[in-house]
């Protein structure tokens, strides 16, 4: 098997993973959200300390956290990916899965449009079409249902700033993200203890398996993308990880059987629409590179044969 096949099967593990997260987080709708926050981001710095040590990181880990803008920034990060966290445990406890899914289907976009904004990325006009497309797909929705879908623009822009934030980093994401849930691990023990009160007798053990793996889980997906992302072209990684998304949309139609209303019907396909013109355009964009790439390699070794 070669590296590029290890990584794609790497990838799909990942999305799929994220996709049946629902299915886990479902598991302790009965506690607190912001109590299964608290745990997850414990746990994970649990799991991600322990796993730095293994590889034999941890010196290199306390030098990224002896500088001190890249401490503001790592923090910066975590707030942003807690309150992504905790606020999809709280859609998926309250019965939003559907809505929450929406978030992750537009997620690619806000990337895009956030790619524009804040550093002058150029769009072709099939990926404009696309962010407007789905654009007006939101609008269609808030208007259908009387309020705007809050929980999916929370939690799609809430992940683009995260990945904004995330590319002023030089640390890999293994290391940042074990910088982000340790800097907030100290918060999460204080939630827990003083605010929730909690004790050995909180939960049945049942729960209380199942949060101590919480660390386990989200550890895991992000290992795997990690390991894919080295291995992997960035347009297969793009259209790969609509698996995420799809998986959780099934989860919350075909498992939970949340309501799925006229509105819903029309305004998910047109985002699928949006996704599909700009997965297109990114995979026609990506054969351009290559393409032009192979052309100054072949052009390079004619000059050599000649000079030769």
């Amino acid at each position: 098997m070669t590296d590029t096949q290890k990584g794609i099967l790497a990838l799909v593990a990942a999305c799929t993973i994220w996709g049946l997260a629902p299915l886990y987080w479902k598991l302790l709708a009965h506690i607190p959200a912001p109590e299964v926050l608290a745990h997850r981001t414990f746990w994970s710095a649990v799991t991600f300390g322990g796993l730095i040590a293994v590889q034999g990181r941890i010196a290199e880990f306390a030098r990224a956290l002896g500088q001190g803008r890249q401490v503001l920034v790592i923090l910066i990060a975590a707030l942003l990916i807690s309150f992504n966290w905790g606020l999809f445990i709280w859609s998926i406890a309250t019965g939003q899965a559907t809505e929450a899914s929406l978030g992750y289907f537009l997620f690619p976009l806000v990337a895009v449009l956030a790619g524009r904004l804040l550093f002058g990325e150029k769009l072709p006009r099939a990926q404009w079409a696309s962010v407007l497309l789905a654009g007006f797909a939101v609008l269609l929705l808030a208007v259908g249902l009387g309020a705007a879908p809050w929980i999916a623009l929370s939690l799609s822009i809430s992940f683009g700033f995260y990945g904004v934030v995330k590319k002023g980093l030089s640390l890999g994401p293994v290391l940042s993200v074990t910088g982000e849930v340790v800097l907030l691990a100290p918060l999460a023990i204080l939630y827990l203890v003083a605010v929730s009160g909690i004790s050995v007798d909180s939960y049945p053990m049942r729960d209380w398996a199942i949060l101590f793996t919480t660390g386990v889980v989200t550890a895991t997906p992000l290992v795997l993308f990690s390991y894919a992302a080295r291995r992997v072209r960035l347009a297969t990684v793009g259209l790969v990880q609509y698996i995420n998304p799809s998986l959780q949309f099934f989860c919350a139609l075909v498992i939970f059987a949340e309501p799925f209303g006229i509105w819903h019907m029309i305004a998910f396909p047109l985002i699928w629409l949006a996704l599909a013109v700009y997965s297109w355009s990114a995979w026609r964009e990506d054969r351009r590179a290559r393409q032009a790439k192979a052309r100054r390699s072949l052009a390079s070794s004619a000059s050599t044969s000649a000079t030769t």
